[in-house]
């Protein structure tokens, strides 16, 4: 990297009545000589515009832009920004001298997202749209408003950002081959099942445009997207209305509207765990791109799952129905307590039971039986496994052809049912998940190979996966380690069995799609990578594997700060009554806010809070809560919250 002193200053007319002042910095070869295997990383050379309020320090002529000639982007973006009084700060424009077409077109803003000290980043870039390379030393004095209309983008910074500091970042952020050779085409997808509300798929939606991907959604009459004058009509092309529930006529009713689009479509995503073995169903009729219907199905069977496993598979058993329980226990089966019971189909820990005698092992199956008998895809069976005490983790995957190409593996903290005096109404739902992972290095290596061995094993070949698993005889453990705060910390091979220390991976189970929402999102701020967009190109097959290649390049240096990812459960029945509780949280705690980079309220004023033995497992809110500087002082700020988060509701009766 060379940056420059001040290479000129200019006189910026944004109306007849009003001019401003602005220093020009620049910034060459920022992401020079960082080249991944095959792949060519563009070469980006910045300029700065640093405003003033005067012109008085200016030793030289400056150059005049006159912002009331013409239209462009950057001309926009200066209007929009230098509201009176002039503010003091600078606005960092991006250029490349490679040629290419662009991968997304929103790449700056998202790869920028909670950088230290932006007010706003910007693209001028249009979905699949060719970059013409502009070179740093073809700018002149009287060709910079040209050459800023070739900008890919902008950042408006506060002014005590460190130049040194973004040029780093810059090189981080954007040290990935996002422009391709060759130009891609547009495409159009149809998106089963398009999710309850707007808060957990508006990413995955503005994704697709900066993908130059048109959305077809198919789901039920009614649907909040099926509106052409919604609010958010304008994320997709179009709505088909139809029976989505995943029954046995399901693939064909996915088949039946597609054929009758008048459109062409190119692919088909899901990420409805009970929908993407039926999806993929449909897609091998209708001969696009798709990963084995059969894997799907053993994936979204946790009893199937299990019994391929070559570890655990051999103390645990599945039970057809509830009632096949007393035939078991006949034989006289060693059990070793405690286990854990489970439906073989399910989600966000629904329904999952640790039992510690054959009482409460008959309450659990029976529960567990009940839970999907009467659904649309009826399912009775049950597994019970044993309870493995080690460290869980979130293990998300990106696969290509058997490659591992990006993995996150993230702590998933103990739950209430980890409890030793845990007992029947205590579960397992997730209280945060905090990344990176703490876990030793011989031990993700661990989690990645055979986690890995599991998904080729069950046949997938490539696609975004979502697992879950514990790691036994791990070498550390959690503990109190002061005022409460628990974390991973050495255990003197405390989680041992029969004398082994090597680490064992214990699958709980495979989502062969992305992780929930807010863990996607979380994912996407630390590292960069987005999980909705590569499971999107992957339904479009082997014409995208250059920007799914592409794509899941994380930052170079790593996440770009520890995150916790918190669960406010429920543990009071009521009616809420705090409009909004996470929001007036924030609000109350604005030094908090500082650190949240996401958060969502789930149940609102007016819903019913039914508490620990709610049917669902639904939490009250959710925060995404961060720290640039350890992950003791993220656990600080997550306990703060734990400590002080509170809501308005009223009392129901028992």
């Amino acid at each position: 990297m060379t940056s420059a002193n001040p290479w000129g200053y200019a006189s910026i007319t944004l109306s007849p009545e009003r001019t401003v002042h602005a220093t020009i910095s620049l910034y060459t070869n920022l992401t020079a000589n960082q080249k991944p295997t095959n792949n060519t990383i563009p070469e980006i050379w910045a300029l700065d515009l640093t405003f003033t309020r005067s012109a008085a320090a200016q030793p030289s002529t400056p150059i005049q832009i006159n912002l009331q000639q013409g239209t462009s982007p950057w001309k926009t973006l200066l209007q929009q920004t230098l509201s009176p009084p002039t503010p003091l700060l600078t606005i960092h424009f991006l250029f490349t001298s490679t040629p290419g077409y662009i991968t997304r077109s929103d790449l700056i803003p998202l790869r920028f997202e909670c950088l230290p000290g932006l007010l706003s980043a910007h693209t001028f870039l249009t979905p699949l749209q060719h970059v013409t390379p502009i070179t740093a030393q073809s700018l002149t004095p009287s060709n910079l408003p040209q050459i800023l209309s070739s900008s890919l983008g902008a950042l408006v910074l506060s002014n005590d950002y460190s130049p040194a500091v973004l040029n780093k970042e810059t090189n981080n952020r954007l040290g990935l081959p996002f422009l391709l050779p060759s130009p891609p085409t547009r495409k159009r997808i149809a998106w089963v099942q398009g999710r309850e509300d707007i808060d957990c798929i508006e990413r995955a939606l503005n994704a697709a445009q900066a993908l130059g991907i048109s959305l077809v959604i198919i789901d039920e009459k009614g649907h909040w997207l099926q509106d052409p004058t919604s609010p958010w009509a304008h994320l997709r092309e179009d709505f088909i209305e139809a029976d989505v529930a995943p029954n046995e006529d399901f693939p064909q009713r996915i088949v039946d509207a597609v054929r009758g689009y008048p459109k062409p479509i190119n692919g088909i995503v899901t990420i409805s765990d009970v929908r993407l073995a039926g999806v993929a169903k449909a897609c091998e009729i209708l001969g696009l791109p798709t990963e084995s219907p059969e894997a799907y199905e053993i994936a979204a069977d946790k009893g199937r799952t299990r019994l391929l496993e070559t570890v655990g598979a051999d103390e645990s058993f599945v039970l057809r129905h509830k009632d096949d329980l007393e035939g078991v226990l006949a034989q006289n089966v060693e059990l070793k307590f405690p286990m854990v019971v489970k439906p073989v189909i399910g989600w966000s820990s629904d329904c999952v039971t640790k039992v510690k005698n054959v009482d409460e092992l008959r309450v659990a199956v029976k529960k567990a039986s009940d839970r999907h008998a009467d659904s649309p895809k009826p399912s009775t069976a049950v597994v019970v496994e044993p309870y493995v005490a080690g460290p869980e983790v979130d293990a998300n995957f990106v696969m290509l052809n058997g490659e591992i190409v990006f993995a996150d593996i993230n702590d998933d903290f103990p739950s209430p049912a980890d409890s030793a005096n845990a007992g029947l109404r205590e579960n397992f739902q997730e209280t945060q998940n905090v990344l990176p992972s703490a876990l030793p290095k011989h031990e993700l290596e661990a989690l990645q190979d055979q986690l890995r061995a599991t998904l080729v094993r069950q046949g997938f070949k490539s696609g975004v996966f979502h697992c879950e698993a514990r790691v036994r005889n791990s070498s550390v453990n959690y503990q109190d380690v002061g005022n409460g705060i628990l974390d991973l910390v050495p255990a003197n091979n405390q989680n041992s069995t029969d004398g082994a220390t090597d680490p064992e991976v214990y699958l709980h189970e495979i989502n062969a799609r992305p992780p929930g929402y807010l863990e996607s999102v979380a994912v996407q701020l630390a590292h960069g990578v987005d999980y909705y967009a590569l499971r999107m190109l992957l339904a479009l097959g082997n014409a995208e594997e250059a920007r799914f290649r592409a794509l899941s390049h994380p930052f170079r240096n790593g996440p770009q700060f520890h995150l916790s990812v918190m669960i406010i459960q429920q543990t009071r029945r009521g009616i809420m009554r705090s409009a909004d509780a996470a929001k007036e949280f924030l609000e109350k705690h604005p030094d908090v806010r500082e650190n949240v980079v996401d958060y969502y309220t789930r149940k609102k004023g007016g819903d019913v809070l039914e508490g620990p033995d709610a049917a669902s497992l639904w939490w009250i809110a959710f925060f995404s809560v961060v720290s640039r500087t350890s992950r003791r002082d993220l656990l600080e700020r997550v306990a703060f919250i734990e400590k002080n988060f509170d809501y308005e509701f009223d009392p129901l009766d028992d």
